[in-house]
């Protein structure tokens, strides 16, 4: 099964650390940025390294760090840890700033002789860096991308209704610049209301219908619609193994659907997604 729901969860709050684990997310994000104050930083680090030592997480656990030089050494101190998948980086502006991340992490990790290399989410949050999308794309260690969209709001200017025509823009560069660099395809951005679960519902199965495999969360109660809507149901399965077993049986090239649709390479390619996404 692919990585659906990725809770974040702000570091500075022990409680809701240690009952990250039982909300049902594939993935958990520990916030060490814009979820903490600027005074609860260092409590932060600490929460998270305790926690790391004493979890008995079985999915993936991601750290968010700070953006800024003189946060992000202490950041990496306490995220570089055997159990975490990776790194998600804020503000992600060029592909030089992976550069020099991938070099600190290269740092940390010889330090504790991980047997893993982490992996890092490119969190991108300004104009600057939807234009830099592709280069991002394929920086060092990045294995996914993700869209901040109220950062990005606030840099491009845009407002209510009207401005998810702009914002679209960044949504559909992200998809585009996954497939060209070859990695997973991105996570959708979270949704702050929290408490209209209908929309948030709605707005997930678009993301899905966008080219999205999976979305960040901020609250408990968005993981289950998460990881509903990404789960292909039992009839899409069936329907895409169909397609494989009909071009397999004519051969290659092109046969016909049990709807009789011509079916070729292009639509199997979309089978073996929505297989691979189930497995």
């Amino acid at each position: 099964m692919s990585t659906r729901s990725h809770l974040y969860v702000p570091a500075n709050d022990l409680e809701r650390l240690k009952k990250s684990v039982e909300r049902g997310a594939d993935a958990l994000i520990i916030d060490l940025e814009d979820g903490v104050s600027v005074s609860d930083k260092d409590l932060a680090r600490e929460n998270l390294a305790n926690w790391l030592e004493l979890s008995s997480s079985q999915g993936q656990i991601w750290v968010r760090v700070n953006h800024e030089k003189q946060q992000i050494d202490s950041d990496l101190a306490s995220a570089v840890h055997p159990k975490v998948t990776g790194i998600v980086f804020p503000k992600t502006a060029n592909a030089q700033e992976l550069t020099v991340l991938d070099e600190k992490l290269a740092v940390q990790e010889k330090k504790l002789k991980l047997s893993h290399e982490l992996k890092v989410c490119a969190l991108i949050e300004s104009a600057t860096g939807v234009f830099n999308a592709r280069e991002i794309a394929q920086g060092p260690r990045v294995t996914r991308l993700q869209i901040g969209e109220s950062d990005l709001r606030a840099d491009i200017g845009t407002s209510g209704s009207g401005g998810e025509i702009t914002v679209q823009y960044a949504r559909s560069i992200a998809v585009f610049a996954s497939a060209s660099a070859g990695i997973n395809p991105p996570v959708a951005a979270v949704s702050t209301d929290f408490t209209d679960l209908v929309d948030f519902r709605s707005s997930t199965e678009r993301f899905r219908e966008w080219g999205y495999i999976g979305r960040a969360c901020i609250h408990p109660a968005q993981v289950s619609i998460v990881n509903d809507v990404f789960t292909p149901t039992d009839d899409e399965l069936e329907r895409a193994q169909n397609i494989l077993d009909r071009l397999s049986q004519a051969g290659g090239g092109v046969a016909v659907d049990a709807q009789g649709k011509m079916i070729d390479e292009a639509i199997a390619r979309i089978a073996r997604r929505i297989l691979s996404v189930g497995d």
